[in-house]
């Protein structure tokens, strides 16, 4: 394994904030990775980075923090150069949850973000509300809510994807079972919807009626359509990874993806990552079935119908929080965090569809505690752009990177 070296060094120059700072990263032997820090839109006690890339431009999401007071902002990433950030939504009686992110997606223009809404005084009790800015009339379309069941109970965990013209397809997980029902019969479930420009919800589904209760979902768009993957839960609490595929206009049934058998009474809050090329897929995940924590990275050559067999990524022990970005139809990167000794590394590694890894790079040193949050990966072009939570001041705030990806 070998590790990249960052060296730091003074540069005299006259930049806007919106510039890329160059070369904070240098090479230091001819075949060793660069990465190239750049100069983050975020300012501020910000936290939870989401990224979203379209293919020419790249839009990172986050929250802000004020004393009691929450916002979603986002800025957008084209040649190299931030847009000033944008505060898209405020309030202070959010959800601010370190693992349950607002997600943020763009479709010709137009662009779908989410934020969760305390709706009453329990602690999980809250609901999803979506912003859509139309780029037809260039404005925004706020506070609009996604579930619409009515009840005190738990929703989130959203994953979102462009979909057909202007509209863009929602899953998310939903306690509307949880609430007001015997406690053997307290689901938590999986749900899809469609959310078209007028901001209307279109074709609310339920995907699964028992999953885990607090694990992020992901969801990916295939040649037949999309697809959804989360940790599933069973009634002996097993709690492996499942997909569920919208193929000739309806849905399948669930179906386990990788049998790990990871027996859990409780949530591990630790949720898989799917992306896709065309008809392939790319799926990372956590488990630590007997005492075993590891990620996993697996391929679907048929949109998902089937799957090969899994390749572990970390070195011998894991923390998870995952995430996957295709760069090629034949090859992966995956990010995700593990301890090496008293310390804990967002590691970098791409990895073929038959199984060769590229070299294992070591993005930064964090900290392992709920704080650091769940770093982001994503293409735009030939670089791999990469967000994460800093805590290393006082307050958090949100670093981005990039590694050309030639030198994945």
């Amino acid at each position: 394994m070998r590790f990249v070296l960052f060296v730091f060094f003074s540069l005299c120059f006259i930049s806007c904030k919106n510039e890329v700072k160059k070369n904070i990263v240098s090479e230091i032997e001819t075949n060793k990775p660069i990465i190239e820090e750049l100069e983050s839109p975020v300012q501020g006690n910000s936290s939870l980075p989401r990224l979203y890339s379209n293919g020419k431009e790249l839009f990172i999401s986050w929250v802000e923090k004020k004393d009691s007071l929450s916002s979603l902002q986002f800025s957008v990433l084209k040649n190299d150069i931030w847009s000033s950030s944008e505060e898209i939504i405020t309030g202070n009686d959010w959800f601010v949850n370190w693992a349950d992110f607002p997600a943020i997606a763009e479709n010709n223009g137009n662009i779908l973000t989410n934020f969760l809404q305390k709706s009453a005084d329990g602690t999980y009790t809250y609901d999803v509300k979506l912003n859509y800015f139309s780029s037809e009339i260039n404005s925004w379309n706020k506070n609009m809510l996604l579930n619409t069941d009515g009840t005190e109970s738990e929703h989130g965990f959203v994953s979102m994807l462009p979909y057909q013209k202007d509209s863009f397809f929602v899953t998310w997980l939903d306690g509307r079972t949880t609430v007001n029902v015997d406690r053997e019969d307290s689901q938590m479930t999986l749900r899809a919807a469609i959310v078209n420009k007028e901001g209307s919800i279109l074709e609310d589904t339920l995907l699964d009626e028992r999953v885990c209760d607090c694990c992020q979902t992901s969801a990916a768009l295939t040649n037949n359509g999309p697809v959804v993957v989360y940790r599933d839960r069973s009634d002996e609490e097993v709690r492996d990874i499942s997909i569920v595929r919208f193929e000739n206009g309806t849905w399948t049934k669930p179906q386990v993806v990788y049998e790990d058998h990871w027996i859990m009474p409780g949530c591990p809050v630790n949720g898989p990552s799917i992306d896709a090329f065309e008809t392939t897929l790319a799926m990372a995940w956590f488990t630590a079935e007997n005492d075993n924590p590891r990620v996993q990275v697996i391929f679907s050559e048929n949109n998902g119908k089937t799957f090969e067999v899994p390749v572990r990524l970390d070195s011998g022990n894991a923390i998870g929080r995952v995430d996957v970005t295709m760069v090629s139809e034949n090859i992966a990167v995956v990010c995700w965090m593990e301890p090496q000794g008293n310390d804990t590394l967002i590691q970098l590694q791409s990895i073929t569809i038959n199984g060769d890894k590229g070299e294992l790079i070591t993005l930064v040193k964090t900290r392992s505690e709920r704080a650091s949050g769940f770093p982001q990966i994503e293409l735009l072009g030939d670089n791999l752009f990469a967000a994460w939570t800093s805590l290393e001041n006082s307050k958090a705030t949100i670093r981005v990177a990039k590694i050309a990806k030639k030198n994945l």
